[in-house]
């Protein structure tokens, strides 16, 4: 199937109820419905992972919705997927910027140069997959090995919420009370409260901090003037992109990881659905690459195919592509709002650090649990090892220097573990 063959276009059948399967589509009120509930599953890690860089959050709202339609139309509508801000990017990008964790990041032109490169080579790679096929990925990129650099994402960003997000004794407690809430959400609630658990938490916990500060003048109070002042409807902040080599070499490898995460979630949805999504392997990655380097040159965050999506679509057996149409409108709704904008810059930040902590712990046992799921074989020493050495890396943060040049914990423990896997497996 050549990604030229634009014969195939997006289309949808009418289904009644039971599994909607991707090429297929409840009603239009229905279908509006359930495109509502993926931005609500999506939205907390959408806007989550732009504030902890120093982006605007509304721009990546906006940017994840254009991104979600660019990959429809790249993969003909048969692949049902939410593009929203990658975390992958987080780590390397504070470490670009050298970004203190508050407010605006005064260096976002060097990520975003970084972002649109790291796009660039994403394209590459699907174009190169559309051509040969996807043997060499997933030879390149076993399960011990994908497992292991999703884990690593996770691990190595620990430190962000426990270190630089508490100020004082008080705002760790409010951490701790914030995960508590998140968790007690996860695990007590039912039904949409549930799956809303990241919305629900927060606000829950923004309640308490609400009622100890603003009330009882334990922390420091929350300041509401930012939401009154803004307008309800008005343009977000773009930026423009500084090619920097050293930003650029930095970033750019964070495309390793993307392809894991897109290769992972495609795999999950063809088990689901029973349809071979292989064929459309090329352009997933093509529609994801175009979508990244579309936002960064916008002053976005790169975006990735989004799991929480995915578990939305195995609790309601509808993996429909026409909901995700109807998700990124409402996004694009949402991103033109500076209301919304101060709303979300308004939640204290112990209460983003103790979200950060749950958020980075699932990609931690996401990384697990795909050793699980793919019985992966510790009793092999090349995979033991493989996965002992880059979990260290990365969660120490091991970083090479280059000259001028440093690859940090994230870098390192990618590339450690293909390059690693792929020596130590010659011996068995």
């Amino acid at each position: 199937m050549s990604l030229l063959n634009w014969q195939e276009k997006p289309m949808a059948t009418l289904a009644d109820g039971g599994v909607i399967a991707p090429d297929e589509r409840l009603p239009w009120p229905q279908t509006a419905a359930m495109g509502v509930q993926h931005v609500i599953a999506m939205f907390g890690s959408t806007v989550l992972a732009p504030i902890l860089m120093g982006f605007d959050p509304n721009l990546a709202i906006l940017m994840a919705g254009i991104g979600t339609l660019i990959f429809y139309f790249v993969t003909g509508g048969r692949v049902p997927s939410w593009l929203g801000s990658s975390f992958a990017f987080i780590g390397v990008v504070i470490a670009a910027t050298a970004y203190a964790g508050k407010g605006p990041n005064a260096q976002v032109g060097l990520a975003l140069g970084g972002i649109i490169v790291c796009g660039l080579l994403y394209v590459g790679i699907g174009l190169v997959v559309q051509a040969v096929g996807t043997r060499w990925i997933e030879r390149l990129m076993p399960p011990v090995v994908t497992g292991s650099v999703v884990a690593v994402i996770g691990l190595n960003l620990a430190a962000i919420p426990v270190k630089n997000m508490a100020a004082s004794n008080f705002d760790s407690w409010m951490q701790l009370v914030t995960f508590v809430c998140v968790a007690g959400v996860a695990v007590f609630a039912r039904g949409m409260v549930q799956r809303l658990l990241i919305l629900v938490g927060v606000a829950l916990a923004t309640l308490i901090y609400l009622a100890l500060c603003n009330g009882l003048g334990l922390g420091k109070p929350m300041d509401f003037s930012g939401i009154a002042a803004a307008p309800w409807l008005g343009l977000p902040h773009f930026a423009a992109p500084v090619f920097s080599m050293p930003a650029i070499t930095l970033i750019a490898p964070v495309v390793l990881i993307l392809v894991a995460e897109n290769l992972g979630h495609l795999k999950a949805v063809t088990a689901m659905t029973g349809r071979d999504l292989d064929p459309y392997i090329g352009r997933a990655f093509i529609g994801d690459g175009l979508a990244t380097m579309v936002s960064g040159a916008a002053g976005g965050t790169g975006v990735t195919t989004y799991a929480e999506n995915i578990g939305v679509m195995a609790a309601t057996r509808i993996y429909s592509t026409a909901v995700f149409v109807a998700a990124a409108c409402v996004a694009l709704v949402l991103g033109f709002s500076p209301k919304f904008g101060a709303l979300i810059q308004a939640i204290p930040l112990p209460v983003m650090g103790g979200v950060s902590i749950v958020v980075f712990g699932l990609i931690a046992v996401a990384g697990a649990r795909i050793w699980v799921d793919n019985k992966v074989d510790f009793s092999h020493n090349a995979n033991l090892l493989t996965a002992a050495i880059t979990l260290i890396l990365g969660t120490g943060d091991f970083t090479l220097k280059f000259g001028g040049f440093a690859l940090g914990g994230i870098g390192t423990a990618t590339f450690g573990a293909v390059l690693l896997h792929a020596l130590l497996r010659r011996g068995t």
